[in-house]
């Protein structure tokens, strides 16, 4: 993957964090381990854990209490990279990660729902892992009109990063429908499924922050691994 598009590794800490917290894995009002201890268990310096906290803070999901420690406190709405993503592991949580499979630029096909403005898109296949675990692969389609070319090196865990960063836009809204189908033939074989397999499964389309449908994609998941979560507020 580029530099230029990677998430840091302290958001990586705080974007897992954000999604204990969401998940009920770290409770409102759960006193945190000392930073030490804390950054040990995590494997970073303690500078990178403490800017994790830092981001944490300014989000309204840690309380500072001088001379006491760090407390967790719970709130809905937090802006998160990963905000619309809703697999997390069957326990909850799970630091999204992503292993990119194929970049192509295709015509799109019969079988879609009309989204964008050109005829063809960029096709992307990866291997999703929560955790460090495979749990999904998933196929998106963004419109050709958005750019020309995608480096496969160039994207980074987060696609909507990517899409803000690299190309100005962001994915403001998105409808889901979520059912069951067969794993595809071109999924690795980490992903732990054959091909043929039912599988969870979950179609979506993305609007950008002007309104237009910009993504359309297929996310096929195990359900011994993962589950999908909209959590209304």
């Amino acid at each position: 993957m580029s530099d230029r598009y990677a998430l840091p590794l302290h958001q990586q800490i705080s974007e897992m964090l954000i999604r204990e917290i969401a998940a009920g894995r770290m409770i409102d009002g759960e006193k945190l381990a000392p930073e030490r201890e804390m950054a040990a268990n995590l494997n970073v310096a303690v500078g990178t854990l403490r800017k994790a906290l830092a981001d944490l803070h300014a989000k309204g999901l840690l309380e500072r209490v001088q001379g006491s420690g760090n407390y967790v406190r719970s709130r809905p709405d937090v802006d998160s990279i990963y905000a619309m993503f809703r697999l997390e592991l069957t326990e909850g949580g799970g630091l999204p990660t992503a292993r990119v499979l194929s970049v192509e630029r295709l015509a799109k096909t019969a079988d879609m729902p009309r989204f964008g403005t050109s005829n063809q898109a960029h096709r992307i296949r990866r291997l999703r892992s929560l955790g460090s675990r495979p749990a999904a692969v998933e196929e998106i389609w963004l419109d050709g009109d958005y750019v020309e070319t995608i480096a496969a090196e160039d994207l980074s865990d987060s696609l909507y990063l990517f899409y803000r960063q690299a190309l100005g836009i962001w994915i403001s809204r998105a409808e889901d429908r979520v059912g069951v189908d067969a794993v595809p033939p071109w999924a690795p074989a980490e992903f732990g499924l054959a091909a043929g397999a039912p599988a969870g499964f979950i179609e979506r389309i993305g609007w950008t922050q002007d309104g237009a449908s910009a993504e359309f994609s297929r996310t096929w998941f195990d359900h011994t691994k993962a589950r999908y979560v909209a959590r209304l507020r």
